[in-house]
């Protein structure tokens, strides 16, 4: 099986599974390098140096935008969402903190990830949840990251394509829930549903996206048990 089929099968493994653990996320990216002397840019950015500030922009920005295409479909509003979520970053870095023994670009990525995810939501609250579908360049899948391998690119395009089929309720919970590692009572709370709706949209989400793979050319064995 080739690396790229290991991902697809793995991503197979969380459409089916009913309880993900929360520890564990379908694209939580290992990054290619890491940022030299992280900690020390990451005060520096708190102390408003604009030149690290930068550096920790560009170093991230590709995953960001890659987080934010699971909840928004239309490339100008999710870079402007990511611009958003940076602002957000930079005004709340004195709030992260480093854990020992912990890789600090992981922990620092996982924070990125929950902020912009949860941009991208009250872009969506505030639209009613409407989806605006727009051309996404296709060079965004082949740069701007620094985070991720070279066979994950065309994985996380056609991972979006997917899910993007999916209705916007079931979808939202669906990234949430299975993804982006919140739990049933966070989504309630943050979509403004109930627990038991959290749990019978993402339910329906499975099947659904389990019967687009095993039909489409992204899985062909997936029907094998």
């Amino acid at each position: 099986m080739s690396g790229r089929e290991t991902h697809l099968w793995f991503f197979l493994f969380f459409v089916s599974t009913r309880q993900p653990s929360k520890k564990y996320h379908v694209f939580c990216f290992k990054p290619t390098y890491q940022l030299e002397n992280l900690q020390e840019i990451i005060l520096s950015c708190i102390r408003n140096n604009q030149r690290d500030q930068k550096l920790l922009y560009e170093h991230f920005y590709g995953y960001c935008l890659k987080t934010v295409f699971r909840y928004i479909y239309h490339y100008d509003k999710a870079v402007d969402i990511v611009n958003d979520g940076f602002i957000k970053i930079f005004r709340n870095l004195h709030k992260f903190e480093c854990k020992p023994d912990v890789n600090v670009q992981m922990l620092l990525m996982g924070w990125m990830r929950m902020i912009m995810v949860n941009t991208a939501i009250d872009h969506l609250r505030q639209n009613s949840f409407k989806t605006e579908y727009g051309e996404i360049p296709e060079y965004i899948w082949e740069s701007h990251d620094n985070s991720q391998s070279s066979d994950q690119p065309l994985l996380y395009k056609e991972l979006i394509k997917e899910i993007r089929k999916l209705p916007p309720g079931y979808r939202a919970v669906f990234n949430m829930y299975v993804i982006d590692g919140y739990t049933h009572k966070e989504i309630s709370e943050r979509l403004g549903i109930s627990v038991g709706t959290s749990k019978s949209n993402l339910s329906k989400a499975r099947v659904i996206l389990q019967g687009i793979i095993k039909k489409s050319e992204l899985l062909p064995y997936a029907t094998a048990e």
